[in-house]
């Protein structure tokens, strides 16, 4: 949902392109979104649901992605950065930047396959920068030339390394993973054995040792900013991004991989899995309604989540100075605007709006009783 050249939205009465009607009257955008982003619609809205992993993937800052695409067009056809933000609607999987050192040195010490493909020297540096050792390399440096070895690895390498892993692990009928010393691995053998059965030989079945895996509610998010390595495993999100395909992949997938723009790029700070969750701002509505802000710190885009309890009637969504996209998942409604006229808009699940700044929307509820609504908007807070 947005104007981007690979997916742009369409008016549905008339077929004309977003992009097109917003150009013929850029005053929709709200002068601090055209000024600063010169007339253009600075957002990407999406909704993704998940059943084969997406690939491993970093987005590179607005620098390196200009950067990017003077030098290789063909790869990289945008010149924008993609920070984005993932909003789980179902109970959702994914990965998000480095594990805590510790963490990556256990699985380096104790997974002999993993060991191999990264290089015993490399694991030895790692390890002592973990545990602070005399004269050792920062714990990000040592991390760098961990996991570049890891994708530099010559692939029939990689692949049997992996077969290995993959038969191994299969064979621990008893399933308690005795190849490791700790509580928290038999979650990423696990998931080692769901990747590989979907992406058999793929550097990213290795890769997922190094990365944090996420396990979202409904409602919890992750914003993944630039350089951070991330994927999508399972389930159902809402997505949100700047208005940008710019993507240096790392794993999982057929596409193209650069490795060595990626190893340069990467974030290698390591966190743990509640430090790259993202929380948002609870807010009391109008009328009864739950808001949860969403505001990076980044000025493409701010997402707005409104949950109307069951038997609310009416609700007014407040002004924004900005052009919003307004995308309903659960309840039903007439919505009544002054550009509309008399005449509402019958909204339901799946029902997508575009909002003018400083367009009013009021909304009355069909079903009293029912099961209630949500919704998510999409929008750019400047200040």
């Amino acid at each position: 949902m947005g104007t981007h050249p690979r997916g742009a939205s369409v008016i549905a009465k008339t077929n004309t392109s977003l992009e097109q009607w917003i150009s013929q009257n850029p005053e929709c955008l709200g002068s601090k979104v055209m000024e600063r982003f010169s007339g253009k619609l600075p957002f990407l809205f999406k909704v993704l649901s998940v059943n084969i992993s997406l690939s491993i993937q970093a987005h590179p800052n607005k620098a390196l992605a200009e950067e990017l695409h003077r030098r290789d067009a063909a790869h990289y056809a945008d010149s924008n950065h993609k920070p984005e933000m993932a909003i789980a609607l179902s109970a959702f999987e994914g990965l998000c930047g480095f594990r805590p050192a510790a963490e990556i040195a256990e699985h380096l010490q104790t997974t002999a396959e993993l060991q191999a493909v990264v290089g015993t020297d490399n694991v030895t540096s790692f390890v002592q920068a973990v545990h602070g050792s005399s004269g050792a390399l920062s714990t990000a440096v040592s991390l760098q030339q961990c996991f570049a070895a890891l994708m530099q690895c010559p692939r029939e390498t990689v692949r049997e390394k992996l077969a290995s892993l993959e038969s191994r692990l299969q064979t621990d009928a008893a399933c308690n993973y005795s190849w490791c010393s700790t509580i928290a691995q038999p979650p990423a053998a696990r998931l080692f054995l769901r990747l590989y059965k979907q992406f058999p030989g793929d550097v990213g079945c290795f890769a997922i040792f190094f990365l944090n895996h996420m396990k979202l509610k409904p409602g919890e998010a992750m914003f993944l900013g630039p350089n951070v390595p991330h994927a999508y495993l399972y389930g159902d999100c809402i997505e949100c991004m700047a208005c940008s395909d710019n993507t240096v992949r790392a794993g999982l997938t057929p596409k193209f991989i650069d490795v060595p723009t990626l190893c340069a790029m990467l974030d290698y700070r390591c966190r743990t899995v509640d430090e790259n969750k993202f929380t948002p701002v609870q807010q009391g509505g109008a009328g009864g309604a739950g808001v949860s802000v969403y505001d990076p710190a980044v000025p493409d885009f701010s997402v707005l989540r409104v949950e109307l309890a069951a038997g609310e009637m009416d609700y007014t969504l407040p002004l924004v100075d900005s052009a919003s996209i307004l995308l309903t998942v659960q309840g039903e409604a007439d919505a009544y605007s002054g550009s509309l006229g008399e005449e509402p808009i019958y909204v339901t699940r799946g029902t997508v709006l575009f909002i003018s700044a400083g367009e009013s929307l009021h909304l009355k509820l069909k079903k009293a009783g029912g099961s209630g609504m949500v919704m998510f908007r999409a929008y750019c807070q400047l200040s």
